[in-house]
């Protein structure tokens, strides 16, 4: 029997400041990957991931893939709430999923991210490291 796998999510509400609007007066595009920022950084508050816990034990994440599609604008003075899901993998990866939904709770944007383990020494990790490995037992994604 296949057991229903968890499934980590965290939201965090944002509002848009002046600097991040361009001309037109809506969000410039380069801003959106910052936002997945702020939702990794809330995502691991929350779930005790933290880039904090990843260089205590040793390592850094580089991100090696991002995408992101856009639908509908941000304005200045908007709030709007970002959705990071945490995409479980088998692979020494940090997969993340992104949301962004404005006051309306339309979908702005979405996108993701994948970010490889580098140790001390600045070597690609194959295997979970041993302290991501013991978070991932304790949050169930085994």
């Amino acid at each position: 029997m296949q057991s229903k796998e968890n499934i980590l999510t965290c939201t965090e509400e944002v509002r848009v400041r002046f600097n991040e609007t361009d001309p037109l007066g809506i969000v410039w595009h380069g801003h959106y990957i910052v936002y997945f920022e702020d939702g990794r950084e809330a995502f691991g508050r929350l779930h005790g991931l933290t880039y904090l816990d990843i260089q205590n034990a040793g390592y850094v994440t580089p991100i090696v893939k991002s995408t992101c599609e856009h639908f509908l604008p941000l304005k200045y003075g908007e709030t709007f709430k970002i959705v990071t899901t945490f995409i479980n993998s088998v692979s020494a990866k940090l997969i993340y999923r992104y949301e962004l939904f404005n006051q309306e709770d339309q979908l702005v944007c979405s996108g993701e991210t994948i970010q490889v383990f580098l140790d001390s020494n600045g070597s690609l990790c194959l295997y979970n490291p041993e302290f991501f490995q013991n978070w991932k037992d304790k949050m169930g994604l085994s």
